[in-house]
């Protein structure tokens, strides 16, 4: 049951990527409440997926590798959800859904990787660090994602190609304000999630050095890229090259934090 949802639900996000591209295969109109919708139906089938497996185990855990890669996805496709429903455009589900689907079909693969899951405050309080620094983690991949269009559609404009790309992309205002939100909504998520992480480990001595390092590489990219906006001033071009640079760091280190972890196989 949890992975059959889990691959529906990976269906939807990808059938909402390929929707997304039809706007730019031919010329029409971008379908944004179908996109919305087919996202949507991907994010309700993920909670299926959720309830499901909190059934099975008897209680909600996003700890242990498939969880926590199944949490991801969802976090991101919501985030994709909120923002294509806002910005009222589709191509923001072209770089983000693939993704979301990409997490979503590895949580079923590896979905047994479960990790025992502390009862009480104790386990409220780790699901809590770990469920806001998906969030942050989410909606800086979304502000990449934004700032990669970005990139694309101003290339395109400014060597006065006014083909498919061009007539498909939101306006540039749209993409750099995504780009913003989703730089600012990271930064707050990933530091509410490291604060969390870092009290965790005073009060109960638990601590992993590889997640550490990943945890403050990946709090550092998003604080910068935030800092950058609201304190250095940066708009459109520079702040979407480094909310791209900083999506790109986050994802190398966990993949390195992953390889040199002492039990990789139960990393997040």
């Amino acid at each position: 049951m949890v992975a059959i949802a889990l691959l529906l639900s990976a269906a939807c996000y990808a059938g909402a990527a390929a929707l997304a591209a039809v706007s730019l295969a031919r010329a029409v109109v971008p379908p944004v409440r179908l996109v919305v919708a087919v996202l949507a139906a991907g994010v309700g089938a993920h909670l299926v997926a959720v309830g499901a497996a909190a059934h099975e185990a008897g209680h909600v855990s996003i700890m242990g590798l498939g969880p926590a890669l199944s949490f991801a996805g969802l976090a991101l496709a919501v985030t994709l959800l909120l923002a294509e429903t806002l910005a009222k455009d589709t191509t923001l589900a072209l770089a983000g859904a693939p993704l979301a689907a990409a997490a979503t079909v590895s949580a079923a693969a590896v979905r047994d990787h479960v990790l025992a899951q502390p009862r009480g405050v104790q386990g409220a309080w780790l699901m809590a660090h770990i469920a806001l620094s998906f969030v942050g983690i989410a909606a800086l991949a979304v502000a990449a994602a934004a700032g990669t269009l970005y990139l694309v559609e101003r290339r395109e404009l400014k060597s006065r190609r006014f083909g498919r790309i061009f007539r498909a992309f939101p306006p540039l205002e749209t993409l750099d304000r995504v780009n913003h939100m989703g730089a600012i909504i990271g930064c707050l998520g990933l530091t509410s999630g490291i604060g969390l992480a870092a009290t965790y480990s005073l009060v109960y001595g638990q601590a992993d050095g590889p997640r550490v390092v990943w945890g403050i590489l990946a709090w550092l990219a998003a604080s910068g890229v935030a800092g950058a906006r609201l304190v250095g001033g940066w708009r459109a071009r520079r702040a979407a090259v480094a909310a791209t640079i900083a999506f790109g760091v986050t994802l190398v280190s966990y993949l390195a934090a992953r390889m040199v972890a002492a039990r990789p196989g139960q990393f997040l």
